[in-house]
């Protein structure tokens, strides 16, 4: 019977520990990144709708929105309708900082793609979404988007 001999010495082959590498960090990044959502202050019912737009990106959207102050807020701010830009209520003076501030953020080519969605509760005051809008046309964001419910 023949027997097996191992002639020389066979060396294991390397392990390509650049692509684990990277995989663990890919892995690990996928595990802990949230994608960053507003915390909303204010509370919003919003009023039914006729026709209904999807957004193609969300993420050239900015949102603002108005409501009276939850209650958690209502102590510090009232019960009065406030204007909510990220996380933080605002005056109809701060949307021009914050127009821009979200321009800044976005690429060149994608600026005139940017949509302002606003929000706003059915009972706050059409004063105030008059002056959001005055206040988008001096700083030419003119693509605006309301958000309403769906008529069932």
């Amino acid at each position: 019977m023949a027997t097996f001999k191992r002639s020389g010495k066979k060396e294991m082959p390397e392990i390509g520990t650049s692509s684990d590498i990277v995989f663990m960090f890919l892995f690990f990044f996928m595990v802990t990144t949230q994608m960053r959502e507003n915390e909303v202050k204010v509370s919003i019912k919003l009023p039914e709708a006729s026709e209904v737009a999807k957004l193609e990106r969300k993420d050239l959207a900015a949102y603002i929105n108005v409501g009276s102050p939850t209650i958690s807020y209502q102590s510090k701010f009232g019960t009065d309708a406030r204007i909510q830009l990220n996380d933080s209520f605002k005056t109809v003076d701060d949307i021009r900082d914050f127009i821009a501030a979200q321009r800044d953020a976005m690429s060149e080519a994608d600026r005139q793609f940017m949509t302002v969605s606003i929000k706003a509760d059915e009972n706050v005051r059409m004063g105030i979404v008059t002056d959001i809008k005055q206040e988008l046309r001096r700083c030419s964001a003119l693509k605006i988007m309301y958000n309403a419910r769906k008529q069932e």
